[in-house]
Parts: C-alpha cells; structure tokens; sequence
C-alpha cells in the first residue's frame, strides 16, 4: 500500500504563485460561465427553453478544477462524474457557451443530448465525460468502475467525481468512500462535495449530523479529507492542488468539500431569483483590484466582451430546429425497433 507522500509547501503568497495570466484566466471564464448562468434563466423565464438547472456561484472553485484536469480520452486521462452545476468546470476545459445554449433550446445541434435532455447534463466523450444524470448521486458509483480502471492502469490519471452536500445522505455517496479505500485496490478518485448549504429546499443544518461533510473521510484511516472556502479563487486553487497531487502520486482517494454560494436558489422551479449570498467573482475582482493586477475598466470590458459573445451565440442557436420525430430511434441499445413501437413507417 503507497504510503501519503509530503506535498510541497505553500508558498507566502499564493496569488503570486498564480501568476498575473492565470489569474485573469480565471475571472474571464468566471465571468462566461456567470453570464451564460444567467442567459439560461433569461431563457427559462422567457420561454426559450423548458427548465433550467445551474451552478451560478461556484464559479472560483469549479474553474479552478476544470484547469486541473488532465484532458483526453481513454484510461491515461482524467475522467469526470459530474453533475448538473458544473458548467463553469466544462468551460474551463474548452466547452463553448454556444453548445448549452443548444441543449437548453432542446435543438438538433445540441452536441450532448442532441435536444432530448436538460441544460448542463453534459456528454464529451473526448473528455472522458460520461453523460450526467438527472438522478442524485449515481454519479458516485459510476465513478467507481473508472476509478478501478485506472488503479489497475500505470498512468497518474484519477477519477474526479462531484455532487452536492444533499446527496451525501445517499448510499451511492457512501458507497464510492467504501470502495475507493479497499485494501485490496485502493482507487484513486478525487471525490468532491459542494456544499451550498441547502438540499433543494432542505437545509443543511438541519439535517447533517457530522460537523463538516470531509469528516466522513476520517472513517478510512488514509484518507485525507480537507474542506475549503470554494468562494476564494486562490484557496480553491492550493486545495485542488492538494487534493489531485495526492491522489496522483498516491493513487489514492481525497474527499474535498468546497462551501460554496447557491446564487440563484435551487432551479427555475424555485424561482431562480438571485439571493443575498456572497458572490465569489465579486470577491475575486476585489482581490485583483486591490493588488494591481487588473483595473476596474479592464475588468468590465470582460464582461462586455463575453456578453456580446452571447448575445450573438444566443442569436444563431435561436433559428436552430428542434431534432426531428425520427431521431428518436438513433442511438437505442435495441435494433430493430420492436413491432409494437409505432414509427413514422407506419409500424
């Protein structure tokens, strides 16, 4: 069994260690994946599209984490168990707004559903991210099997796996923490809980026995739990690094809890109006501002120039068709169609 290797010390400031690009980096896809967020409720409200479901306010932590990921595709690359608020972890590995514009339109052209799913239940096979589901948690048993996958392969890729803290009450959660610290084949999975304080409707506090959902960690005796601010950009930033050098070099799992805001409550079917709660690209602006590295004006031209570009991606997706009826019969596990199904044949 690998032992925990010592990972390297912070450094005195870390938003030097960062890096003035990387930085600014961060606040422009920060800043897409908050105004594309938004466009999506717009969408929502008006009509444009039949629910809407997001993660407006874990932008610092989940941008943080798709810039760690190893992309590709196959066992020697990062997979991804994701749920439905990681939009900003997609943009941050390449995605384009344009494509969840698609599939909140529900059209043709949709790349991860082809129109017939929610918005954010994202498929990239090229990266290694299988399709999300709508069900709580059963991402986490999935993400057992790539997890045995790449404990068996020699390479340093890991599973990341991520929900939210609701859904540590579901046995799927406490199952990826039993099988992922066998003895017999410890995996090495990234496992992350974003916990934004509320189930749906049911807050946290009233339901969560363990003072921090990272104790559930303290079970397994070599398995790190950490939890951090996921609204601070560069405390996020030091705690992904710790979390992937671990499960790197150890190929071993981490449990990681980021708090994180719920900007704009649960879905469109409460309301998606915007809530007093500390908004994480707020904070960060603060930070750049009070150290020189990006002005006021240099930070909103950001986001009129990422707000242009969706009102022109919205544009083009809106005179967009809907898939047609015969589509519904392409990628089936079943063929032929049975008899009993009618088809446009006339079967």
């Amino acid at each position: 069994m690998p032992s925990k290797t010592a990972l390297p010390a912070s450094p005195k400031d870390p938003f030097k260690a960062l890096g003035t690009t990387r930085l600014l980096n961060i606040h422009e896809i920060m800043v897409r994946a908050r105004l594309l967020e938004e466009r999506l409720i717009k969408m929502s409200k008006g009509g444009d599209g039949f629910f809407w479901i997001g993660g407006p306010g874990e932008e610092a932590f989940n941008v943080s984490l798709g810039l760690h990921v190893k992309k590709g595709r196959g066992v020697d690359y990062d997979f991804l168990h994701l749920h439905y608020r990681s939009s900003s972890i997609m943009l941050a590995m390449g995605a384009k707004p344009i494509d969840t514009l698609r599939q909140m339109r529900s059209v043709a052209g949709d790349p991860y559903s082809k129109g017939r799913q929610f918005v954010n239940h994202y498929a990239i096979p090229e990266l290694n991210v299988p399709p999300v589901s709508p069900t709580i948690e059963t991402q986490y048993v999935t993400a057992i099997g790539t997890g045995i996958a790449q404990a068996r392969a020699k390479t340093d890729s890991v599973t990341i796996v991520n929900g939210g803290d609701g859904g540590t009450a579901e046995g799927d959660f406490h199952s990826c923490l039993v099988w992922a610290n066998r003895p017999a084949l410890p995996l090495p999975i990234v496992m992350i809980v974003v916990n934004n304080g509320w189930a749906i409707s049911t807050k946290g506090s009233d339901q969560h026995g363990e003072k921090s959902v990272c104790d559930w960690a303290k079970v397994f005796p070599d398995m790190p739990g950490r939890t951090v601010d996921g609204n601070d950009v560069v405390a996020s930033w030091a705690a992904l690094d710790e979390a992937f050098s671990y499960a790197r070099r150890n190929r071993r799992p981490y449990l990681l809890e980021a708090r994180c805001s719920r900007l704009y409550g649960h879905s469109s079917s409460s309301g998606a109006n915007r809530l007093p709660e500390v908004d994480c690209i707020a904070r960060f602006e603060e930070q750049l501002a009070e150290r020189g590295i990006a002005k006021a004006d240099a930070l909103k031209k950001v986001w009129e120039r990422e707000a242009a570009a969706l009102d022109e991606a919205h544009r083009a997706v809106k005179s967009e068709t809907p898939p047609g009826d015969e589509s519904i019969w392409e990628d089936v596990f079943v063929d032929p169609v049975p008899a009993s199904y009618p088809t446009r044949g006339g079967r």
